[in-house]
């Protein structure tokens, strides 16, 4: 009995073969193609990234390099917008090289001199622009983007901005974050939203200095 069931399964598994081989047979020509149109999407990337991009990327970090030395000076308006010289601007450099991270990382910097200025709804839109899934500087931005929401008074999306930057784990952007998250949720008056972030900060982050008075924040939202 049990000879019988293998050579029923030796002779189904000989006409899946005999099938499949019939099958390539008759397709051979699409399967060529198929094989030849992945190839040539995979050469295509890799010219765009060794042809196109990287000297992208190059231009663009040069550029950022001539930006952050008004940056560092606090010159936030020629760091913005470029001098008279040879620097464009990190507001221009983010409009550019908007595809490379030099690129991405020009539109933080402009959402921070746009902060810095004063011009928050600016400074929404080109913190927006940045994106990375760093454990430092992809946090700060979040925060700040955070901030830039909150001058605005558009509180739910600051304690939304807080809560993502929280998400890093970092051990010093994420209790900050949690706590103006609680704050601002305290503002919306969500406690119990607003007890989950105090919380987290007393169980996650109990070294920090958020942590020393998080309880009198923790008793205020459970009233």
């Amino acid at each position: 009995m049990a000879k019988e069931v293998k050579k029923e399964e030796a002779t189904e598994v000989q006409e899946v073969i005999s099938t499949t081989g019939q099958w390539i047979i008759r397709n051979q020509n699409i399967l060529m193609w198929c094989l030849v149109g992945i190839l040539a999407v995979i050469v295509g990337i890799m010219m765009f990234n060794n042809y196109y991009l990287k000297p992208k990327s190059a231009e663009a970090s040069d550029e950022i390099a001539k930006a952050v030395v008004y940056f560092a000076q606090d010159n936030y308006e020629t760091a913005l917008n470029g001098d008279e010289a040879d620097c464009i601007g990190f507001e221009a450099i983010a409009d550019k090289y908007s595809i490379t991270r030099p690129g991405k990382l020009a539109a933080l910097y402009a959402g921070i001199c746009y902060y810095n200025t004063g011009d928050y709804e600016q400074a929404v839109k080109y913190l927006k622009k940045y994106s990375a899934d760093d454990l430092n500087v992809a946090p700060a931005a979040a925060m700040k983007l955070g901030d830039a929401y909150a001058q605005l008074d558009e509180t739910e999306k600051a304690a939304k901005a807080f809560l993502k930057a929280a998400k890093s784990g970092n051990e010093v952007i994420a209790p900050i974050a949690l706590k103006k998250a609680g704050v601002a949720y305290m503002s919306l008056d969500n406690k119990k939203a607003a007890k989950k972030a105090f919380t987290e900060i007393k169980e996650k982050y109990p070294q920090s200095s958020e942590a020393q008075d998080i309880d009198k924040f923790i008793s205020l939202v459970e009233k």
